[in-house]
């Protein structure tokens, strides 16, 4: 059959299924359910008007369950049988599994750092640029070429950036952007300047804004200010943890300054950068921001242009420069937005998995949660594990999921 007349076909049926079930529903409802006559017709008005909104409710219910809820209690399901035994209950066996697999600890580590690199980079990218751009005239331009990136898919933007990380044979011109700027470098002041002191000094900024997150979380544990709300019970446990990750994370900063002031570079020798462990994640990372900063950017841009004039007016009148109006002036009234933009992309990095699968494939210390579930399902055939896995990730995503729920009823409330 022709595919313009099978898509006509589906149009037809599609849209006349759905007017013949609104119609014969509200029938049924009205003329055999509860018909609006005899001694009962308000009670039965009543009761029909109770009942209509969930007939107009029970296809998307009925399609997000077949859809979203079956999946899950199915996936529970088969994360506690074993596909070996003819699906054979064997409780948290599977799990126990995967945890005993370095690979799956592997994953979590890079997961782990994922969350905490791209949504920062991406955010504070796309303040910036929404920032940068409100303030010139042809800044509806810039924002559309920043903002291209996300009309390319993950794999078209991982191949994209594979050519960019691409090595050839040292006796070879290379295509690779990267390596061609590399063998540029021969040792000397410009080394060490970009090689060594400025990586250095980016780790220490990001050290310092650690630092400044600790200062952020413990402060109101050490002093209480006069008249301060009694903060909520899971406050304080939340606090803590906050602050020992951000300590952890300046102690890891710490020894990556180390690293880099003491490192031998290659020079003159093309890098295979995909394959050099913990730095090779940080490349892939780059493609997710890249393709992030323009939807952080759309968001924030919007949330910017909504800052009444009036209090930036105000604070100029009362001498603040502009890096005072922008970071205690415009980012407090925005903070909001910036928290909803940094959770759509902790989702989205949660999930990901087309771009380790077509620059890596999860090699070279790579391996991140969602690849290492399908590698699991469709390539060992085990979907015990697999299940577990993606269980895992569900389960890492869900509080994200609830914390945007609240706070999106509690701006409507």
């Amino acid at each position: 059959m022709n595919p313009a007349l099978q898509g006509l076909i589906t149009i037809i049926v599609g849209v006349g299924g759905c007017i013949g079930y609104f119609y014969l529903s509200n029938q049924f409802l009205d003329k055999v359910l509860f018909p609006a006559r005899g001694r009962h017709i308000g009670r039965n008005i009543n009761r029909a008007n109770m009942i209509r909104p969930w007939l107009f409710l029970f296809p998307a219910i009925f399609a997000l369950g077949l859809y979203l809820g079956y999946p899950v209690i199915e996936t529970l399901r088969l994360s506690l049988t074993d596909r070996s035994l003819d699906g054979a209950f064997v409780g948290l066996d599977n799990y126990a599994q995967m945890a005993s697999e370095p690979k799956f600890w592997e994953a979590m580590r890079n997961n782990m750092l994922w969350l905490i690199v791209v949504p920062a980079v991406a955010t504070a990218f796309g303040l910036l640029a929404a920032q940068l751009t409100d303030r010139i005239a042809w800044g509806n331009v810039a924002k559309s070429f920043i903002f291209m990136p996300m009309a390319i898919s993950f794999v078209g933007a991982a191949v994209i950036f594979k050519l960019i990380y691409d090595t050839r044979p040292a006796n070879q011109d290379q295509i690779g952007v990267l390596n061609a700027v590399w063998l540029m470098f021969e040792g000397g002041p410009g080394s060490f300047l970009f090689l060594r002191l400025l990586p250095a000094a980016i780790v220490l900024c990001f050290a310092l804004l650690m630092a400044y997150v600790v200062y952020l979380a413990l402060k109101p544990l050490i002093r209480r200010e006069t008249g301060q709300a009694r903060a909520s019970w899971w406050a304080v446990p939340l606090r803590l943890t906050a602050g020992l990750v951000a300590v952890w994370l300046i102690w890891l900063s710490l020894g990556s300054v180390h690293s880099v002031m003491t490192a031998e570079f290659a020079y003159g020798a093309p890098q295979t950068w995909l394959t050099l462990p913990f730095w090779n994640s940080l490349f892939l990372m780059v493609v997710l921001v890249w393709i992030q900063t323009g939807f952080a950017m759309v968001i924030l841009s919007a949330a910017l242009r909504g800052i009444p004039e009036e209090t930036i007016e105000a604070a100029i009148l009362d001498g603040a420069n502009p890096f005072q109006i922008f970071f205690k002036i415009k980012v407090p009234q925005i903070m909001g937005t910036i928290v909803v933009v940094w959770t759509t992309i902790t989702l989205v990095v949660l999930k990901v998995f087309d771009i380790v699968f077509a620059m890596t494939n999860g090699q070279w210390e790579t391996q991140v949660l969602a690849n290492y579930m399908y590698d699991k399902l469709f390539r060992a055939n085990d979907w015990g594990v697999g299940s577990a896995s993606a269980i895992v990730i569900m389960v890492l995503v869900l509080p994200i999921l609830v914390w945007n729920v609240y706070n999106a009823r509690k701006e409507m409330n």
